[in-house]
């Protein structure tokens, strides 16, 4: 089967909708599928590269940044997925496009399906939902949603990330939504024995922006800095500078370590270090850096919210917080970073219920839908 894959990001550009592309076509070319990914240009990236068995080919679009893609950017990568697609599709001739996220590339893959007869499946990840991630696309899809329901109901399949994103896509798209979570692969992320560091280590893994609340996680240790901890907090974004003003105004500076925007190798080594998973996000669709928290076998910390209510076992491998009350998350920080033994034993559990998460399932899901919607268009 050849599939033809579009996303506006893909590594080391974006965040985690770009690795869960990235493990899936991995996954798909292992098992003998032709794949072809169309994604954005960013400056010193080859136009084209063959990797892992399928080739990733580079559009420009205007994209100036690896952690954000303004809304000209977008618009960018629609146009010139839209054009080098029809051209792929009519010279290589794909079974299928997958396509990541209904925003932005949604209305690229609506116009190839429509002018050449291929069918397309949808993944969904929240911020491409309206109301997913309010503070970040509010404001886009006042005026854009109207042109957004053709991509969901034209779509052969949809999936959505996580329960909390199907639930939130039907109240907009009256379509099927089946929901394929996020996968990990447990062999290559094996942690090797689980045991408390000393001090242990937290880690924040994310864009520094209001969706993943950056600053709560400075304050919130503040209140704690008569426990031993590190902290390392992977990421940029807007609010990098106010993080950092704020862990020297706090007088944290020692215990604080801010790489920057890291690859995704880089951010797995982190978590070889780590102890505790610790996200005070106001919004999440099922975020990567919580499945593969799990498979690291760290404690997880984190608003309730979006796909961490999938992750976490109140009580047994973390705890969950409002993360309108911020105070909420010190007690169960307090009583792991005090207790070594229970660290260990949540570390554990996260382990084990990373086999939910095995990524070979994931791909055997993905496979069948993507048959089955390359089926059904060669019927028609």
């Amino acid at each position: 089967m050849r599939i033809l894959v579009l996303i506006h990001e893909y590594p080391p550009v974006g965040g985690g909708g770009g690795r869960v592309a990235q493990d899936l076509c991995r996954g798909l070319a292992a098992r003998g599928h032709e794949i072809r990914l169309l994604t954005a240009h960013l400056k010193g990236l080859p136009a084209r590269e063959n990797t892992d068995g399928f080739e990733v080919i580079r559009l420009r679009s205007g994209r100036r940044l690896p952690y954000k893609a303004g809304l000209a950017a977008m618009a960018g990568y629609v146009l010139s997925a839209a054009w080098a697609g029809w051209g792929l599709a009519r010279a290589w001739r794909p079974d299928v496009i997958h396509v990541h996220f209904a925003v932005p590339a949604g209305p690229a893959a609506l116009f190839i399906s429509r002018v050449t007869g291929i069918p397309y499946v949808l993944t969904a990840h929240l911020g491409d939902v309206p109301g997913g991630t309010p503070e970040k696309t509010g404001r886009w899809f006042r005026w854009i949603y109207p042109f957004t329901p053709p991509v969901w109901k034209s779509a052969a399949r949809v999936a959505a990330v996580s329960e909390f994103t199907r639930e939130l896509a039907a109240r907009s798209y009256p379509v099927e939504i089946q929901v394929i979570p996020n996968g990990v692969d447990l062999a290559a992320l094996a942690p090797g024995p689980l045991g408390a560091g000393s001090p242990p280590l937290l880690v924040f893994a994310g864009r520094f922006v209001p969706q993943k609340n950056p600053l709560q996680v400075v304050r919130t240790l503040a209140e704690l800095r008569d426990l031993p901890w590190r902290c390392v907090m992977l990421g940029d974004g807007p609010l990098r500078a106010a993080v950092e003003e704020e862990i020297d105004r706090l007088d944290l500076r020692s215990r604080f370590v801010l790489p920057g925007w890291v690859e995704p190798q880089a951010v797995i080594d982190w978590f070889k270090k780590a102890d505790i998973l610790f996200m005070p996000s106001l919004s999440e669709g099922l975020p990567v850096v919580g499945v593969q928290a799990l498979a690291m076998g760290l404690a997880i910390v984190a608003g309730r919210v979006g796909g961490f209510v999938d992750l976490v076992e109140q009580g047994g491998n973390g705890w969950l917080f409002d993360p309108a009350d911020p105070r909420q998350a010190g007690e169960p920080l307090r009583r792991l970073l005090s207790d070594p033994r229970l660290l260990q034993a949540q570390r554990e559990a996260s382990r084990r219920i990373a086999g939910r998460f095995d990524l070979r399932r994931i791909v055997d899901e993905y496979d069948r839908i993507l048959s089955d919607a390359a089926q059904r268009g060669r019927s028609i």
